[in-house]
């Protein structure tokens, strides 16, 4: 279904390979369909015990959804390049759903770049995932940057990270490291990339039956060389600010910190959306307390809102097309986000009955 999606099946174990390196592996509308028809095919085959994902590339994983492919589309087509990326989202979203309830191991070996819709492919349900990283990977939710917010179920897996971390990494969209991810509940395990060719000879062993447990023991050893990460450093002061109640408060909690901390997520914070800080912001506090199903149900609804108003467009314009990294937001200015603005973005778009992923389920 797709020339950048290899498959294969050897002893029990199914390995997906995402093999478009000069893209960084991003997500096109083929390879989430290819990666769906696969998952969905391995689920009821009894001679699949396993799954691992990976890439062909140690450059990245996967670098998140074509952007370019949606700024393409959006301006030269708009009427099907509207259904297109509509088609995108929506499927995109089942792929994700439907990994997060996986019923079979489920390995992301995250070497690399892992960010956006990359999270989505490699953050599984907590009963079936076991997620790699490595001194390469660099990982991150950094929609903020072109006029979105977190999507692929991040209100649910960044809410429910310690503290106020899922916060910090969903509005600043900060970039982090293998120590940062295991600190904070995004891995389970570190292999340096030296020794990945040893790791594949252990993905490769047995039947599949009893990968998780062989990929623990050999992992093990390596945990400790990972070292400290920022997040843990900065723990108290994420905590402290990233908790003052909305994103204003936040700048403002941030602004009466003198710290290098401070300074440098203020700074970061000024290239973001500010309407898309706060729309991140207010998903995070709604999915905390919701199912996965019903977050990717809000989220889809959000996109389909904030499609509307340009502002990713506009974002990836500056960030990839023109690259001048002068986004023109609307509003510009965090001061005049407003909560009518926030709640336009979280209205329905659809009615429950036509909702396109109505059929979601599972209380998880």
């Amino acid at each position: 279904m797709s020339e950048h999606v290899l498959t294969a099946v050897s002893d029990g174990t199914g390995v997906i390979t995402l093999d478009r390196p000069r893209a960084l592996n991003s997500l096109s509308l083929d390879m989430v369909r290819a990666i769906t028809h696969t998952l969905l095919a391995w689920r009821d085959d009894d001679a699949v015990h396993a799954v691992v994902v990976r890439s062909s590339s140690d450059k990245a994983f996967c670098a998140g959804g074509d952007i370019r492919f949606f700024h393409d589309l959006g301006r030269a087509t708009p009427q099907q390049g509207s259904a297109l990326v509509e088609d995108f989202f929506t499927e995109e979203y089942a792929l994700n759903h439907l990994v997060h309830h996986y019923p079979k191991p489920y390995i992301a070996l995250m070497d690399g770049v892992v960010m956006g819709g990359g999270m989505g492919v490699a953050q599984a349900g907590p009963q079936s995932r076991l997620r790699i990283v490595t001194d390469r990977t660099r990982m991150a939710m950094p929609e903020t940057n072109i006029g979105l917010f977190p999507d692929i179920g991040a209100s649910y897996f960044l809410s429910r990270l310690p503290g106020r971390l899922g916060l910090y990494l969903g509005i600043t969209g900060a970039t982090i490291g293998a120590a940062d991810a295991l600190y904070a509940g995004l891995a389970d395990h570190y292999v340096p990339a030296t020794d990945l060719t040893a790791l594949g000879a252990v993905l490769n062993a047995g039947d599949g039956t009893g990968l998780p447990a062989a990929i623990a023991a050999f992992a093990a050893p390596f945990r400790a060389a990972a070292g400290p990460g920022s997040l843990e450093r900065d723990r108290d002061a994420i905590d402290r600010h990233f908790g003052a109640g909305s994103v204003p408060a936040i700048v403002a909690s941030l602004q009466h910190d003198d710290s290098e901390f401070a300074r440098a997520t203020l700074a970061l914070m000024a290239t973001r959306s500010p309407l898309m800080m706060c729309v991140a912001h207010a998903l995070q506090e709604l999915g905390a307390a919701m199912s996965i199903a019903d977050c990717l149900r809000m989220e889809r609804a959000a996109v389909r809102r904030t499609l509307e108003n340009g502002q990713v467009i506009e974002g990836i314009r500056a960030l990839v097309v023109d690259k001048d990294h002068a986004p023109r937001w609307a509003p510009p200015a965090l001061a005049d986000v407003t909560d009518e603005m926030v709640r336009q973005i979280l209205a329905p778009a659809w009615p429950d009955h036509a909702h396109p992923l109505r059929h979601f389920h599972g209380a998880a």
